[in-house]
């Protein structure tokens, strides 16, 4: 079984700045790509941004220049560093891993529960 626990959401203003983290865990031989998305309410789930287990980087247009997301193998985790928040960034986060749990077999995708950001203009 393998879990992903977002952490680091909270209530910001306008113009502040939030970590999150996204801690991969279980039963887990390598872990592909990790990604984050959001949905507002009353939107569709939308790319935020990925990196690949080597380092490459895709970043939404919508917070490019903003937001930053890096990783750490070692431990499975991987951050989504947020500056210049803008109300409109407001929506709850959601990590997604591509997780390989054997060797040689396809991976599987998982996704976290969700952390709320919130930012108050």
């Amino acid at each position: 079984q393998v879990q992903l626990v977002e952490s680091g959401g909270g209530l910001v203003q306008a113009g502040g700045s939030l970590r999150l983290s996204c801690a991969a865990s279980g039963s887990i031989f390598t872990v592909g790509s990790m990604s984050w998305y959001r949905q507002a309410p009353g939107k569709q789930r939308e790319f935020v941004a990925d990196i690949s287990s080597g380092g490459r980087i895709n970043i939404s247009a919508s917070v490019r220049g903003r937001f930053t997301i890096s990783r750490d193998n070692a431990k499975n985790t991987v951050y989504l560093q947020m500056s210049s928040l803008k109300s409109e960034d407001t929506a709850v986060y959601y990590c997604r891993a591509n997780v390989v749990l054997v060797p040689e077999n396809d991976a599987t995708i998982y996704w976290g529960q969700g952390t709320q950001v919130t930012v108050s203009s």
